[in-house]
């Protein structure tokens, strides 16, 4: 897959272009189902399947959130574009300039760098100034240039509308399995090993401290089985997301515990994909009582992940590929 860094830089191709507009954040099932529409309208069409998607995400700018509320970072994005098959990329610059460009303005840049045959959004993305380029918009403006548009359904899951919002609700709750429902694969996050205070260690139970980026959402606090890929190697693992109230709390941390493996994983980046929630966060009377539970806690997840060995848990892991 190409990826292209701005609308000048798309340059001439040799055919047509398919373009889907939105920014992706996620790429979950609904978001899947507008790429695989365009995969398909643009094979049949022997043209380029072409995604949008921005960065910074528009949130960072229109609402700048205090809480975390990405998703995928862009890197994460466009993997996930990889791997739905799209030929191009397209990662537009979300500044100042864009957001107060309406939403006819906007297509007229989409149409004078990229001349697409044929758009395909969702019902509910929108686009432009205060939101004005809606799905209704987008087809009047296409029937106007002759552009075809494809306009695809919400994909709900038992009733309810899958979206990026509801997602980042769930995490939030530590229902990961419910998100990953929505998603149509295990959350996950990646970040670096950095340093920690020893405390896993000195337990018994060495972890590795992963450094997520600031904007990325972490699932609530709490300790979770889950997968994690490392430098080739892929093992099961039990999560704790919190602030070590046993040990008078602290900046909330992500922390690892790779089962069954030693290795020394500082300064090497890992990725994180939660499977299942064991428990709340909880504080202990003492280290020997955390020491207890922390080893329960990882024969339960070790339970959990060995009745999942018919999965092909590569697939769900960017950092295993």
């Amino acid at each position: 897959m190409r990826v292209v860094y701005g609308l000048e830089a798309f340059g001439p191709v040799d055919r047509p272009v398919y373009l889907a507009l939105g920014t992706f954040d996620g790429v979950h099932r609904g978001h899947q189902a507008v790429l695989a529409t365009l995969r398909a309208a643009a094979a049949a069409g022997a043209g380029l399947a072409v995604a949008t998607t921005f960065d910074p995400h528009p949130l960072a700018v229109l609402a700048r959130p205090q809480e975390p509320f990405l998703l995928t970072t862009l890197e994460e994005r466009l993997r996930l574009f990889a791997r739905a098959g799209l030929d191009v990329a397209l990662v537009v610059r979300f500044d100042d300039d864009l957001r107060s460009l309406d939403a006819g303005a906007w297509l007229e840049r989409l149409r004078a760098h990229l001349a697409p045959r044929h758009l395909v959004t969702s019902t509910t993305h929108t686009f432009g100034r205060q939101r004005e380029g809606t799905a209704q918009f987008l087809q009047a403006w296409g029937a106007a240039q002759g552009i075809a548009v494809t306009v695809v359904p919400l994909v709900e899951h038992e009733g309810v509308p899958i979206s990026s919002s509801g997602i980042r609700t769930l995490l939030r709750a530590g229902d990961v399995q419910g998100a990953a429902q929505w998603l149509g694969r295990w959350y996950s996050v990646r970040g670096v090993v950095v340093a920690g205070e020893g405390r896993g260690r000195r337990l018994g139970v060495p972890t590795a401290n992963l450094d997520v980026p600031r904007e990325k959402v972490v699932p609530a606090r709490g300790v979770y089985a889950a997968y994690a890929a490392v430098d080739g190697l892929t093992a099961m693992a039990a999560v704790n997301i919190g602030v070590r109230p046993t040990f008078g709390g602290g900046a909330e941390g992500v922390e690892v515990h790779l089962i069954d493996v030693e290795r020394d994983l500082y300064g090497q980046p890992l990725e994180v994909a939660f499977v299942d929630r064991l428990r709340s966060e909880m504080r202990f009377p003492d280290a020997e009582a955390l020491r207890r539970q922390v080893r329960l806690d990882i024969e339960r997840a070790r339970t959990i992940l060995s009745g999942m060995r018919s999965i092909n848990v590569h697939q769900f892991l960017f950092a295993s590929e």
